[in-house]
Parts: C-alpha cells; structure tokens; sequence
C-alpha cells in the first residue's frame, strides 16, 4: 500500500494562467478528461479551477464565459500538500478543509493534484467511488 502523496497523486498536472477564458478551460477539461486545473502565474500556483467552480463561480452566475478569466471562478486560498507528506496527511487535510483535491507542491511550485477518488483508488479500491475513480470514462 502506498505511503506517501507522490504514490497516488495525479502528476504533471494540467495548467492554465489566470486570464485564461472560462470556456478555453472548460474545454481543456473536456479534451483532457479532467475535472480540475490549477491557475499559474509563471510558475506559481494561484488557484485550483474545478467543473464544479466553472458552474458555480461563473455560469450559475449569469457571466459571460468566454469574456470571464478563470481567476474569478477558481478557488484562491488553497491548502496545499508536498509529496512526501504521508497520504493519511492528505486525509485529514480534506476532511478538516472539506476538499475534494488538494494541490501538491515542491519547492513552492505544483508537482501534482492529490484527490478523493485517487485515495479511493488506493484505500478502498472495492468502495463505489474507488470503482467509479478507477474506470475509464465513458466518452
């Protein structure tokens, strides 16, 4: 059983800056069958967008998608994770903050996303959200 975040942790994970359109990252999400991006600045995280946020921060709200930036619609004070922090770290770090994902950083840059269904995955890979994090999506 793994041990650390670097075990389960999604790595290289997919980027955009701050003044990227909430329609180009939806639809980077859709290319690359994800559901979450981190904002950077260069090579400084400064926010997690998830599919959630695109419809709650920005088309819930009536904005104009393709006019919006992802820095109105991502999630700005993240908790934040290294890889070589214990994955029962990453545990309680969700619970206590009541997050799905957690960005993993070294040296202060994002290396990776850790996120409920990777844990699943390693946890309780029998559970539904281990099945369901594990398929391969439907197209």
């Amino acid at each position: 059983m793994a041990q650390h975040v670097r075990d389960v942790m999604t790595a290289e994970p997919v980027t955009v800056e701050p003044q990227t359109a909430v329609t180009r990252v939806a639809q980077i999400m859709r290319d690359q069958n994800i559901g979450a991006v981190l904002v950077t600045e260069g090579d400084e995280l400064r926010g997690l967008c998830s599919d959630r946020d695109l419809v709650v921060r920005a088309l819930a709200e009536g904005v104009d998608p393709g006019e919006t930036t992802v820095a109105r619609a991502c999630s700005a004070d993240l908790v934040t994770i290294t890889p070589d922090e214990d994955i029962d770290q990453a545990v309680h770090l969700m619970r206590e903050h009541h997050v799905r994902r957690i960005p993993v950083v070294e040296g202060g840059h994002p290396v990776g996303i850790i996120s409920l269904g990777d844990l699943a995955i390693e946890r309780d890979p029998g559970s539904a959200l281990g099945d369901i994090s594990a398929a391969r999506p439907n197209a």
